[in-house]
């Protein structure tokens, strides 16, 4: 009995060791950005890159991909199709290899977003029900070794569910409905007279807990970042006139309600009614935001609103927080990184491939 218990022990432990040289290995070395990346001749990759400039991988894969999810105890993301993508694709983040290609289920197609739950066991991925068009779901899959599993799925209480992301709490799941009805393998919207976009707070079965939306119906919410103190800011698409004035960034604190972020006029105006990608950094208390069709990056102080950068970037697409501040990717130009540690930003060029990547990066 005692030798049983030794040896599962000492199994553990070695599983531990195991998983714990991943991620010191990761914490030793520059952080790894995964991203999804095209070539020139129109073919897809999942890429990933040191910040020096070192190619990890880039594999081909059939569809474009849009955000990454990365496993929180395994070295493994999925990439996850574009919408309206049917394929997605499990990567080991060591060499690049191809794990799995996680086919959607049938009328469904994906939305570009998935979460992994803490424990690392589960899955959850942002789909639209093809048969109802734009009828969100999440679609929930097992992690069973090298695999994922479809197991079913859950209404997201709205429209177009865009991404997905957790509370602190990592039990309480938020969702950016976009509003919008599509139908299988279409990018047209169907219904910007009745559009119905919304702020859901569910709990992993299903059940809602609240559901928010925002002053104008055509701001389509899509894109979410959330802080360690549980704060969500939210980044929008506005699918009306050019001259609307439309909430681009709104904000949710605890114990507060979904509001518009303190934007000034002239940042607003200058997003082009459209914004890509938002991250929070919790140490700096900032947050950024990429707006391509206005060719803008922008940095907030998360508490006061205060602007602390207003930059020129062309086709500005992935951001995320490292620790002198962020990392920004770019559809038509070079990479770059933000540090934001001083009382003025300053900015360096990154040795990584110009161009031709996607709205989303994430670093390992």
């Amino acid at each position: 009995m005692l030798r049983r218990h030794v040896l599962t022990l000492g199994s553990a432990l070695l599983g531990a060791l195991s998983l714990g040289g991943w991620t010191l290995s990761r914490r030793a070395k520059t952080p790894l950005l995964l991203s999804a990346r095209d070539d020139a001749d129109g073919g897809h990759y999942a890429v990933g890159y040191r910040l020096d400039g070192k190619c990890v991988f880039a594999t081909p894969v059939a569809q474009r991909c849009h955000d990454i999810v990365e496993h929180p105890h395994q070295p493994v993301a999925l990439f996850v199709a574009r919408r309206p993508g049917t394929e997605s694709y499990l990567i080991d983040l060591r060499d690049g290899r191809l794990l799995q290609t996680v086919a959607s289920q049938p009328n469904r197609h994906f939305y570009g977003h998935a979460v992994f739950h803490r424990d690392g066991e589960w899955l959850y991925a942002t789909e639209n029900d093809t048969r109802d068009p734009g009828r969100g779901v999440l679609g929930t899959y097992r992690f069973d070794g090298e695999r994922l599993v479809h197991e079913g799925e859950r209404s997201t209480h709205g429209l177009g569910p865009h991404q997905v992301s957790w509370l602190p709490d990592g039990e309480t799941l938020v969702v950016a409905n976009g509003g919008i009805r599509t139908e299988a393998e279409s990018r047209v919207e169907m219904n910007l007279d009745a559009m119905e976009p919304s702020l859901v707070l569910m709990r992993r079965d299903g059940s809602l807990l609240s559901k928010e939306t925002l002053a104008q119906q055509m701001n389509s919410i899509r894109h979410l970042a959330v802080a360690a103190d549980g704060t969500v800011v939210a980044s929008q698409q506005y699918m009306g006139e050019a001259h609307d004035h439309s909430d681009l960034l709104a904000i949710k604190r605890p114990g507060q309600p979904f509001q518009p972020f303190p934007l000034g006029e002239e940042q607003r105006l200058a997003m082009n009614q459209y914004t890509a990608s938002v991250a929070i950094h919790d140490e700096l208390r900032l947050v950024a935001l990429t707006a391509p069709r206005g060719n803008r990056f922008f940095i907030w102080d998360l508490d006061s609103g205060a602007v602390r950068l207003d930059a020129p970037l062309p086709d500005c697409a992935g951001v995320g927080a490292v620790k002198d501040g962020f990392v920004v990717t770019s559809g038509q130009g070079r990479c770059r990184l933000y540090d934001c540690r001083g009382e003025r930003i300053a900015v360096q060029p990154l040795e990584l491939p110009p161009g031709l990547w996607d709205n989303h990066l994430h670093l390992a």
